[in-house]
């Protein structure tokens, strides 16, 4: 996975370096604070890097067409590492771009599937720790309960219709990913977390794959503690569609609404 080179990074200068406590691909200069700055969460059950060509290509799609810095962390991952090492790293990644002075109100946080997740834990770690929350931030089929991997309903119903998640993957992210922690620990179970302060959001998933109720479910907590919230269903398409353009011409309508939502909050 973390072989496969980017082919395309817009124009972009593309370096893999340490930021502070974390390493990470860096698209664009970090000394250009007074852009807009993209914090990307890669997914891969919490097991897998980012792919250069498929993750950071479409970072760098999206820095051109918002004319933003990206910072993508390369976050430990499991079973070396097990939560909250990665959770940590994210936390990590946001202090740097704000150290680095880069304005809370020009960051915006995304992240897909297991990314997703780490999204919104990291929103969670930001207002633990007082600090100023981002623009906005846009959670991709992100899995929000860990710890009943039976529980929603879709999970279940599209269990033999999602090609790239199935749900037997569940089982092993728990066991190499969360072993002895609570799993219910809502910084692992986005579901049941506290939402007050949190920033706009704009959830997409799709309704072919077996993390819809997990998208579902927390839109509908999200928008009960009064966060400005969207979401967007895409149907028939895999899990964490909008990384697939080469694969699916189409969502790069996708990338284009989460574009145009972060330029909506952006200040």
């Amino acid at each position: 996975t973390a072989s496969r080179v980017c082919r395309n990074t817009f124009g972009l200068a593309l370096e893999y370096r340490p930021v502070d406590r974390v390493p990470g691909y860096v698209l664009g200069s970090l000394a250009d604070t007074h852009k807009p700055a993209i914090l990307y969460l890669h997914g891969g059950a919490f097991l897998l890097p980012a792919s250069p060509d498929v993750h950071v290509r479409m970072l760098a799609k999206m820095c051109r067409e918002l004319d933003a810095v990206g910072f993508m962390p390369d976050y430990r991952l499991a079973p070396g590492n097990k939560f909250p090492a990665s959770l940590d790293d994210c936390e990590w990644a946001y202090r740097a771009l704000l150290d680095r002075g880069f304005s809370p109100a020009r960051i915006a946080v995304a992240g897909e599937s297991a990314g997703g997740n780490l999204t919104l834990g990291l929103l969670q770690r930001i207002r633990k720790n007082g600090l100023p929350m981002p623009a906005c931030a846009v959670p991709i089929s992100p899995a929000t309960e860990m710890a009943r991997l039976y529980g929603m309903p879709s999970r279940t119903a599209k269990m033999k219709r999602d090609p790239i998640l199935p749900i037997s993957v569940m089982y092993r992210v728990h066991e190499l990913y969360v072993g002895d922690w609570d799993a219910a620990d809502p910084e692992l179970s986005p579901l049941y977390a506290d939402l007050s302060g949190f920033p706009p959001l704009y959830l997409l998933a799709s309704d072919n794959e077996i993390l819809l109720d997990d998208t579902l479910l927390f839109v509908q907590r999200a928008r009960e503690a009064g966060i400005a919230t969207r979401m967007d269903i895409w149907p028939a398409l895999p899990h964490a569609f909008p990384l697939f353009e080469a694969l699916f011409p189409e969502v790069g309508e996708a990338r284009k609404d989460i574009v145009g939502f972060m330029k909506q909050h952006i200040v």
